[in-house]
């Protein structure tokens, strides 16, 4: 993937979510419902940490250097680097985050193999992402050409994601959605349900035996 774009528009990025307070409120809520208690948490592709600084993780890893600035002044301490090849020992942590990350991800096999590595044995990993077959995600795809962020993203629908993390292996999957309606439709947080197939933002939490 380029990091042009998001070293350049940066800050632009990061005021998508306050601009878009309910979308990204209903993303952190459905999170929320998987998060589990833990002690040592990595967010893979922290970005300007507004998921790893409401849910208390301290420790990010990011390609952007510019996007890790902005984390780093939420008090997140940023590594530069790239989730196929962490830089972080093995079994070294009891969480790993990763929240719409995937659609940038060079190889996902390979950055769910290095998340396994480092996990700790019952280590949990959560992913957030929008569901390629999701009235949004479809959007996305056909419009990317014209997003700064997404021209260079794949998208992937639920089905593939839960294959390439059976295959990692990951156990005990578990399920949340959210965002029901066109994002232009929601002035309010949007419900958080179980499962997938119905909201665009899915959260996959998986376990490491």
């Amino acid at each position: 993937m380029s990091l042009k774009s998001f070293d350049r528009f940066a800050l632009q990025y990061d005021e998508w979510f306050d601009k878009n307070r309910f979308i990204y409120e209903s993303e952190l809520q459905a999170i929320k419902e998987l998060l589990p208690e833990y002690g040592n948490g990595l967010e893979v592709g922290v970005g300007s940490g507004r998921f790893a600084a409401p849910l208390n993780i301290k420790l990010g890893v990011d390609p952007s250097r510019d996007m890790g600035k902005i984390a780093q002044k939420r008090g997140i301490k940023v590594v530069k680097g790239v989730a196929e090849s962490l830089p972080f020992t093995t079994s070294q942590f009891d969480l790993v985050l990763m929240v719409t990350t995937l659609c940038f991800l060079d190889n996902v096999k390979k950055a769910f193999e290095e998340v396994h590595r480092v996990l700790k044995p019952d280590g949990y990993f959560i992913i957030g992402f929008i569901d390629a077959d999701s009235p949004l995600g479809k959007y996305y795809q056909h419009h990317k050409s014209e997003s700064r962020f997404y021209n260079d993203a794949k998208f992937y629908p639920v089905k593939e994601v839960i294959s390439y993390l059976k295959q990692t292996p990951f156990y005990d999957l578990q399920f949340r959605q959210t965002l029901f309606r066109p994002l232009s439709k929601i002035k309010h947080p949007e419900p958080v349900k179980e499962g997938f197939g119905e909201g665009s933002f899915v959260v996959i939490r998986g376990s490491k035996k």
